[in-house]
């Protein structure tokens, strides 16, 4: 069984949890961290532009990029540690939802975390990248809640009839 774990800043800790409980048996755990490049394309244009005339300082998008390379290998590293069991990593770049759809190709199950409105149950718990990767993922996809699920009371109120 192959399992792709899509590992966002602040909810990756329950997806990784997700994989010991609802696959425990996966033989090929694949942990997957996608970086959207266009804050370091803003910054090396903004420099390049009117920022970076006639300043010696070195060009701030080559600072983002390496701070987001290197934030991308810790939280894969402490993912690997928490999952405690072989996996491989995969770091991939471009927009996040189309990069984990693609990744997500051939996989059996697909693990990511809500990424919207997590203070109550309904469609809002989703965002704009959650939502594309649950709606075009070609797997199996397990969502979880990165931290206890809202209360049932939560859920909105249906809308009237005519």
């Amino acid at each position: 069984m192959r399992v792709i774990v899509w590992l966002v800043e602040g909810t990756w800790p329950a997806c990784v949890d997700a994989v010991g409980t609802h696959a425990p048996h996966a033989t090929d755990v694949v942990l997957l961290h996608v970086a959207e490049p266009g804050v370091p394309g803003l910054a090396h244009g903004a420099f390049a532009g009117l920022l970076g005339r006639g300043h010696s300082e070195p060009d701030p998008g080559d600072r983002l990029e390496t701070l987001g390379t290197t934030s991308a290998a810790q939280l894969l590293d402490a993912a690997a540690e928490r999952l405690g069991r072989p996996s491989a990593r995969v770091e991939r770049a471009g927009r996040v939802e189309r990069e984990v759809v693609a990744a997500a190709e051939g996989a059996d199950l697909l693990v990511l975390a809500r990424d919207g409105d997590r203070t109550r149950l309904g469609p809002h718990s989703l965002g704009r990248a959650g939502r594309f990767v649950v709606d075009h993922a070609p797997c199996p996809v397990l969502l979880v809640w990165p931290e206890a699920a809202p209360d049932v009371t939560t859920i909105p109120p249906p809308p009237p009839h005519p």
